[in-house]
């Protein structure tokens, strides 16, 4: 695997996830559907990991608070539905509209990071972070949950920002 510094993989990773949505806007038959949404949901989840693990820890005290702050508050939203889809099936009424309501907050979510000026990641890199130290980090983490994942399945979310009700 080619070495790739912090915000391409990020970056990368969003991509991947944009063209998942799309296959799932033109899938027919419940279970394309259903395995589209939970590669959709295991993309997400370890794309979210790595960043709160690695990557927005590494960015603390370097780029706009508020930024980072909903940053997670963003995840966590998102981490709502991936809980959601991950323990329903394509059967469920709301099932197409939470995959269409995901896409949406991670479509803002990714312009919020990939802003040219001032988003999370132009932020990050005139911050001076070590970008590739970062990038290895996070390629070497991303590699140990997919593994993880594919063998024991996808966990239910964490949140960091919200408080648990159940």
């Amino acid at each position: 695997m080619a070495k790739q510094d912090a915000v391409a993989l990020l970056k990368e990773d969003h991509r991947t996830v944009e063209e998942l949505f799309a296959k799932y806007e033109k899938a027919s038959g419940n279970e394309r559907k259903e395995k589209l949404a939970n590669e959709i949901c295991m993309e997400l989840s370890i794309h979210a990991m790595i960043e709160e693990e690695v990557f927005y820890p590494a960015c603390e005290g370097k780029v706009e608070e508020d930024l980072l702050s909903e940053s997670y508050v963003e995840h966590d939203g998102a981490k709502v539905l991936i809980g959601e889809l991950l323990a329903g099936s394509a059967d469920d009424e709301y099932f197409d509209a939470k995959v269409k309501v995901l896409q949406e907050q991670i479509e803002h979510h990714v312009e919020e990071e990939e802003k040219r000026m001032e988003g999370l990641f132009a932020q990050a890199r005139k911050a001076g972070l070590d970008m590739d130290a970062l990038g290895d980090e996070m390629a070497a983490r991303k590699e140990e949950l997919k593994a993880k994942f594919t063998a024991e399945g996808v966990p239910p979310p964490v949140f960091t920002t919200l408080e648990e009700t159940h």
